[in-house]
């Protein structure tokens, strides 16, 4: 009995550092979360219709960078929902919104398609542009990004940082950050 609860406790042991080492290994390979302040790193990505999207485009503007992680899931459709619904107000406040997970142009495609979304959904399936802003994340065996957004002002710098956010008040949320900023400014 004793050898077998020792083995069970080995191998429990073995699993739990194993895990460890693997965990550390992936957010190994994530670049340090952009803070505020700081310039926003700067991309090339393809959008839903396989355009090249530059995010110095957008300089002049507020930009909202939200990083999802998969099309057409419940969580991410909600969120893509609420960005939808208030897509005048941001409109009125001279922003963007640009979303970046790790699928396909085509998959961005039917996302936009199936929900009616009118705002550029970025493909990065190499995952470097979700590395370079920290927000690379495991989920299972996929590599996946996390739910994190950037409040990029009109000058190319970080002014807010959102992680792991609600989906379901996340738009209301950056609206009014959004709103209290142009206030100040």
């Amino acid at each position: 009995m004793w050898k077998t609860s020792a083995v069970v406790v080995a191998i429990v042991a073995v699993l739990v550092v194993a895990g460890f080492v693997l965990q550390r290994s992936f957010a190994a390979d994530n670049a340090p979360m952009p803070e505020v302040g700081q310039a926003a790193p700067t991309f090339t990505l393809p959008n839903q219709e396989g355009n090249a999207v530059d995010l110095g485009s957008y300089r002049g503007k507020w930009v909202v960078l939200y990083f999802y992680p998969k099309d057409m899931t419940t969580g991410c459709t909600i969120e893509a929902h609420n960005f939808q619904r208030d897509l005048d107000k941001y409109k009125a406040l001279s922003a963007v919104i640009l979303g970046v997970s790790v699928d396909t142009v085509d998959s961005h495609k039917q996302f936009c398609t199936k929900d009616s979304l009118r705002f550029t959904l970025l493909a990065d399936p190499d995952k470097k542009v979700v590395q370079q802003y920290g927000s690379l994340g495991n989920f299972g065996p996929m590599r996946i990004a996390m739910r994190n957004t950037f409040l990029i002002d009109p000058t190319g710098k970080i002014v807010k940082v959102w992680t792991k956010v609600d989906p379901n008040v996340h738009s209301a949320d950056v609206l009014s950050a959004l709103a209290s900023l142009e206030k100040q400014g």
